[in-house]
């Protein structure tokens, strides 16, 4: 028949799982219709001949089976990937389907301890619109009441919500453009789940991007739903439940049913007849494993869930703030916090070695670098960060020097836009570091996933300890000698999307001016986008501007450079907010100088 209908059907098997893949694809081919083409693949890593043979024996006009071996693939794929009990590293070769098979918009993926009892076209030509996967809910975390604890209080989706990827219809395109395999990649490499590891990922990942079908399409035998047999599409022996295994499996007369039809049944039945006792006692085993895995991740004070809860920010209070922040200005009073900042402790010399770097440090250090990296690609990818432009990188390329780097502070996140425009500059790449001047309380007392963050990027506190802070000023100047850089805040305080730039600190300036170091200056504009945080306020474009270093004279004393440093920082910042948002800077209070002195006039000199 021509212009058959292509059904694209994916399976992942080993030469230990093959056998019941065989089976599987009996029952698909006996349900199957002769008004479609049925293109089955089975992704592996290498099937000895008997198989091979056996898979080809099973082709018919309108049915082809391919043998693609993708272990070199998949070997740097799954590199690293969490695998336990018994799963294997297959199960994450549905991952590459997307990139590997770009003729296809489409396909299904299925498990190989499945009977299929309808036409699996059926299933593929089902719907499911611009969602990233067709899947049905996963029975056992809506029928186990721990599990169904684990995917809210760890994964922070919704029980009902939760869907089995043993059988999944995938939206290829989807995948591809919205670049999931690459978030899933990003994902696993900073946070292992140990439960149903890909699926967890998958689940995660596709939250709010899932087309929910039938549950008859894949029904999970280990369950307590009820479901006439006769109507269920596709049968799921999921977990340890295998009738190749017990005598008692639940539907185990269909899977036998079409075994007794394949070449590999004899086989099959060695391997149901030696099954032991003790491989039975592992099975439980593994079963109690996966029980104690869900509680102690729900019981873990670091579990996904409450990273991210630690990591939003959130819009509480923020019209308070924006009129703090008004009256403040019109004070003069720029130096002062609008947003009060955890109670602290006074950070000791013992407390805290700047520059000696303990393995053990190292290691949070690189974790702490690595999860943050991954939340700023999940800000930028949900549009919570949006970096429009980066403007003068060439003046951070060129410098030949570590540097003092300056910057405005409106938003916990213009720390992360700093980051990205290191990257940019390539400093990175060349082996450099960035550091950061943070305040003692945010070392020593701020919460969650930002105070471990403070504690572990690079941050170098301050400290109302004298002999701290020594220490600290030492440890500035190795850094900006040994060519690495270190970003301050110049304006101390900082005020929520505040888009005007305020008088600054000398601090900064005296640290480039003691240690011979160029200051580069950074200034951050902002535009409104179309999106909007919690509804309410709309989330800024950033557009990041990178001026040229300004030197210290070194035939003049430290106290001189900092403040020539200091002004001409300050103009160029004022210079390039009024280019770009084409209006003159003024502010509520009157005529302010560089130094925060309010001043009667524009003549008036500058304060020293």
């Amino acid at each position: 028949m021509e212009n058959r209908n292509i059904i694209p059907v994916f399976y992942a098997c080993d030469n230990d799982y093959i056998k019941y893949g065989i089976v599987s694809i009996q029952s698909l081919i006996d349900n199957s219709s002769d008004e479609n083409q049925y293109n089955i693949y089975i992704l592996c890593a290498g099937l000895e001949d008997k198989y091979v043979d056996i898979l080809k024996s099973m082709e018919k006009d309108n049915v082809s089976i391919s043998i693609d071996d993708i272990s070199r693939k998949a070997e740097e794929f799954v590199e690293n990937l969490p695998v336990r009990d018994y799963y294997s590293c297959m199960t994450y070769y549905r991952l590459l389907i997307p990139d590997s098979y770009p003729q296809y918009d489409k396909a299904v993926y299925i498990d190989s301890d499945t009977i299929v009892q309808d036409d699996i076209a059926k299933l593929y030509n089902i719907d499911i619109g611009n969602s990233f996967l067709g899947a049905a809910y996963d029975g056992l975390v809506n029928s186990v009441e721990l599990y169904g604890e684990y995917a809210e209080q760890v994964l922070d989706i919704d029980r009902t919500r939760y869907f089995n990827a043993g059988v999944i219809v995938i939206n290829l395109q989807q995948f591809r453009e919205h670049k999931v395999i690459e978030s899933f990649m990003e994902l696993a490499r900073t946070y292992t789940f140990v439960v149903a590891q890909d699926q967890d990922y998958l689940n995660v990942i596709c939250k709010d991007k899932v087309y929910y079908m039938d549950y008859a399409w894949n029904f999970g035998i280990m369950t307590s739903q009820e479901m006439n047999p006769e109507d269920i599409h596709i049968i799921h022996y999921h977990l340890a439940a295998k009738p190749w295994h017990y005598d008692d499996c639940r539907l185990g007369d269909y899977f036998w049913k079409y075994a007794r039809k394949t070449p590999v049944y004899d086989e099959i039945m060695e391997v149901y007849e030696n099954f032991s006792d003790e491989e039975k006692e592992l099975d439980e085993e593994h079963s109690k494993h996966l029980y104690n895995l869900a509680v102690q991740e729900i019981e873990r004070q670091d579990n996904y869930r409450k990273l991210m809860e630690n990591m939003q920010i959130t819009n509480t209070g923020r019209h308070a703030i924006v009129e703090k922040i008004a009256a403040l200005e019109k004070e003069g009073r720029f130096d002062e916090d609008v947003e009060d900042d955890p109670p602290g402790k006074q950070l000791l010399p013992d407390d805290i070695d700047y520059e000696k770097n303990p393995w053990k440090k190292r290691l949070r250090t690189r974790f702490a670098f690595k999860i943050a990296r991954w939340f700023v690609n999940y800000l930028l990818k949900e549009k919570s960060l949006v970096i429009k432009d980066i403007v003068g990188i060439e003046n951070f390329r060129n410098l030949e020097t570590g540097a003092i780097i300056t910057c405005n502070h409106f938003n916990a996140y213009d720390s992360f836009a700093m980051d990205l425009t290191f990257d940019q500059s390539l400093m990175r790449a060349k082996g450099k570091k960035m550091y950061r001047i943070i305040k003692e309380a945010n070392y020593t007392s701020f919460p969650g996933f930002y105070g471990f963050l403070m504690r572990n990027c690079n941050t170098l506190p301050l400290s109302s300890n004298k002999d701290t802070m020594r220490k600290l000023l030492k440890a500035v100047d190795n850094i900006l000698s040994s060519g690495d850089f270190i970003l301050v805040y110049p304006e101390q305080s900082m005020w929520w999307n505040y888009r005007k730039p305020k008088p600054l600190k000398k601090g900064a300036f005296k640290f480039a001016a003691k240690s011979n170091v160029p200051v580069l200056p950074v200034f951050i504009t902002m535009e409104d986008t179309d999106v909007k945080e919690d509804g309410e306020f709309f989330v800024q474009a950033y557009t990041i501007h990178v001026g040229k270093p300004i030197y210290p004279d070194k035939d003049k004393p430290v106290v001189e450079n900092a403040d020539e440093m200091l002004e001409k920082n300050y103009l160029w910042w004022k210079e390039v907010y009024e280019d770009f948002y084409k209006i003159p800077l003024t502010y509520t209070c009157g005529e302010v100088n560089c130094f925060g002195v309010v001043v009667d006039g524009a003549k008036q000199p500058v304060a020293r």
